[in-house]
């Protein structure tokens, strides 16, 4: 009696499907095309488009299985980045009032988090792409919202470059070219995948994110001596309790107030704009030499926004030198290919040239009908950076100025990330109470009074359990002192080209003086890193002025804090 109403079921089922489904184009499911960030749209066809992504997000237009299939697995996908972020977050949340500290900072930005997200639409999606990818959180995917706010042109101090920050060793370190023509450091999907390859071996070694970030910002071997420094007196391990320099305190609060505005935007009194879960760009293969001007134009777009897709050429023609990938917007890729194959003018208009031996580069500049000062600028000759025997030149080979004009005319210089106003910054001790001990005896073993743990903690009593922390130390440098302190480093770095600066007697009797022999790819300013010093005092113990650089083998005085 119960097969006759399962059977039929089962034909009211199989009539249901039989309906014949709705069909659509390719415009239905894509959309036609609209201003950045893009909607959804047409595969390119040029066969020199490399779309992984792409292909990835539109499974059905390549054949996949039934469309029934397709349509259950997008209605779950985020229609809206920031919800695919959301959902990926893994990080415990972070007991600092440093959080909402910088939480407050960009409270206070709106027109500053606008841009950073305006400039991020171009690169986020690609960057959450990898980062799933490998199993991270999508916390990790935030890291370039605190290195450079998303800029491509960011170029620290200490000579980081590009949306991740790389410095030069560390770039080569992860296989990052850099050379005249290139930077990869500043290559979006190159820099990417080296900067996560440098996170996941961080996390391996530290077996936790927040140490792996920390080392991101201040280096492994510093959050390894932290480590070992606090294991040795018995403290423990984590983040907030090792001592480490107020701008690697900062960065994993800095992180989790940006990852707290991204769970809720209404709550900090932001707007964040939506960005469409899909890919912005793909992946164009160039052999052929070619002006990055000409090379916009071909794709139909701005120098400009060509620039900010593509920020790793150092000059204004592609050295294609056997192959580069260029990135354009999703639907522009078979725009540029269609364009190229029609082109019929010179996709060059610059040439390289060897001055004879003592050609001056005012002769070299009236040969090719160009000024001085441009011929400069091309080739980044400065006073400190002068043209030596045997230097390769680049040379319009146009007489037009506005040819060689364009591209400097129009590519962002390198400048500094935009949030150069420091927070108010805090320099912690912790002590972890131990079976025995009292307000008394801590107070006495590190030279403070029982009044200010007590004012330090927020304590009530005098109570203490077994394993509680206790902030022994801390330091708050205020926007007015941090601004004090900058002007004095700047005005000794200046007194230290003119003359070298010694110590005075009382100084250098509380510094331990210690030598350290150069290795391959260290520079001033990863050993003032490794040492927790300030690269303008190695410059200053050692007479280092920026015409001496550092050779492996040289010995470096380092003066160090006395112990006790």
């Amino acid at each position: 009696m119960r097969l006759i109403p399962l059977f039929s079921f089962i034909l009211a089922l199989a009539s249901v499907l039989a309906l014949p489904l709705p069909t659509a184009s390719a415009a239905d499911l894509f959309g036609s095309d609209s201003p950045e960030p893009p909607a959804k749209q047409a595969l390119p066809e040029t066969t020199i488009a490399e779309a992984p992504l792409l292909l990835q997000s539109s499974p059905g237009i390549l054949g996949s299985p039934a469309k029934e299939s397709l349509d259950v697995a997008t209605s779950e996908e985020p229609v809206d980045l920031w919800d695919r972020i959301r959902e990926g977050f893994a990080l415990e949340e972070l007991d600092s009032p440093l959080v909402q500290n910088h939480v407050a900072w960009y409270t206070n930005r709106p027109e500053y988090v606008r841009r950073m997200v305006e400039r991020s639409q171009l690169y986020l999606y690609h960057i959450v792409e990898e980062v799933e990818k490998r199993g991270m959180p999508t916390e990790v995917a935030l890291i370039p919202i605190i290195e450079s706010a998303f800029n491509p042109q960011a170029y620290s101090r200490s000579h980081a470059s590009g949306i991740w920050q790389f410095i030069p060793s560390t770039g080569k370190n992860f296989g990052l070219e850099q050379n005249w023509w290139y930077d990869g450091r500043r290559d979006v999907t190159a820099a990417t995948d080296a900067a996560l390859d440098y996170l996941q071996k961080l996390h391996d070694m530290f077996d936790s994110w927040e140490l792996a970030f920390a080392a991101y910002n201040w280096g492994e071997g510093s959050v390894q001596r932290a480590i070992a420094k606090n294991k040795a007196k018995g403290l423990p391990t984590d983040y907030l309790s090792l001592t480490m320099p107020a701008e690697t305190r900062n960065y994993l609060p800095k992180l989790m107030a940006v990852k707290q505005i991204i769970m809720n935007p209404q709550e900090a009194g932001l707007e964040l704009a939506s960005i469409p879960n899909l890919p912005y760009f793909v992946s164009v293969a160039s052999t052929q030499h070619i002006d990055l001007a000409v090379a916009a134009r071909l794709a139909e777009m701005p120098l400009h926004d060509f620039v900010s897709l593509n920020p790793a050429y150092n000059r204004p023609v592609i050295n294609a030198k056997g192959s580069r990938t260029l990135l354009l917007p999703v639907g522009k890729a078979d725009t540029f290919a269609s364009n190229l194959e029609n082109y019929d003018k010179p996709l060059v208009s610059w040439k390289s040239y060897t001055p004879a031996r003592g050609e001056k580069i005012d002769k070299v500049a009236r040969r090719f009908s160009i000024s001085v000062a441009r011929l400069k600028e091309i080739n980044s000759i400065t006073r400190r950076n002068k043209l030596s025997a045997g230097q390769t030149l680049l040379v319009p080979l146009s007489r037009d100025d506005a040819t060689v004009s364009a591209f400097f005319d129009e590519t962002p210089q390198a400048i500094e990330p935009e949030e150069i106003e420091l927070l108010p910054v805090s320099s912690r001790s912790i002590y972890a109470v131990k079976k025995g001990d009292t307000l008394a005896s801590i107070a006495k073993r590190h030279k403070i009074s029982v009044a200010r743990i007590k004012a330090l903690n927020n304590l009530k009593s005098s109570h203490l359990n077994n394993g509680q922390k206790l902030v022994i130390r801390q330091e708050t440098l205020t926007k007015r002192k941090l601004a004090a302190v900058k002007d004095k480093t700047v005005k000794q770095a200046m007194a230290s080209k003119a003359k070298p600066v010694k110590l005075a007697a009382a100084n250098r009797a509380k510094r331990n003086h210690r030598y350290y022999t150069v290795r391959r790819g260290d520079t001033v300013a990863s050993i003032a890193r490794q040492f927790n010093v300030a690269a303008n005092d190695i410059q200053r113990w050692n007479n280092i002025s920026g015409k001496r650089g550092l050779a492996p083998g040289n010995k470096v005085t380092l003066m160090l804090p006395g112990e006790g």
